[in-house]
């Protein structure tokens, strides 16, 4: 069974807002890297729109970007993307599927037939996640930057406080942390 693994980019005031980090080539060398370690990415329906609407672009060379975020788009255009989505069943994008059904169950099949794990990358999604005790593990990229506004990360809540271990903290040179956490169980 492979892990899930929840990973995101955030302020120090916990915004969640994809406009608000850093994006360089070491921030994104850092996000290639966790995608190169998956075996698939998992969405739900608003990331993936935002993703769809940009990334593939880059990855055809349509849209000008530096190298890293080319290498970070070629690769992420192979990965396999699950999309959660009640309200949209189509999905285009190159080996984009969709998950339908109870969300617990549908996500730890992912789980279980992914050895090499899932990356979780939407925030409230991952609420919804962490609710029926799915993700494993957590690589946040800590960006130093106060937002001072939303959506800021479980800004919905959960029934409890998640205790964490730390496995591994990285700075970057822009000053981003990265922090790599697993579940205390």
């Amino acid at each position: 069974m492979g892990l899930l693994t929840f990973s995101i980019n955030v302020t120090l005031d916990g915004c969640v807002d994809h406009q608000e980090g850093i994006a360089d080539d070491e921030t994104h060398a850092f996000f290639t890297r966790l995608l190169d370690e998956a075996g698939a990415m998992l969405w739900g329906r608003v990331t993936y729109e935002m993703m769809e609407s940009y990334w593939p672009a880059v990855a055809r060379g349509d849209e000008e970007a530096p190298p890293a975020m080319r290498d970070w788009a070629v690769k992420l255009e192979a990965k396999p993307k699950y999309v959660v989505s009640s309200t949209r069943k189509v999905f285009p994008w190159t080996r984009s599927h969709h998950l339908a059904g109870d969300l617990r169950t549908c996500v730890q099949e992912l789980k279980d037939t992914t050895p090499t794990g899932v990356l979780l990358g939407s925030g409230k999604l991952a609420t919804e996640l962490d609710r029926l005790d799915l993700i494993d593990e957590y690589q946040f990229l800590f960006h130093p930057r106060i937002a001072g506004h939303g959506p800021t990360l479980y800004q919905s809540g959960l029934p409890g406080t998640r205790r964490l271990e730390l496995v591994s903290v990285k700075p970057l040179r822009c000053g981003a942390v990265a922090m790599h956490y697993r579940r205390a169980r």
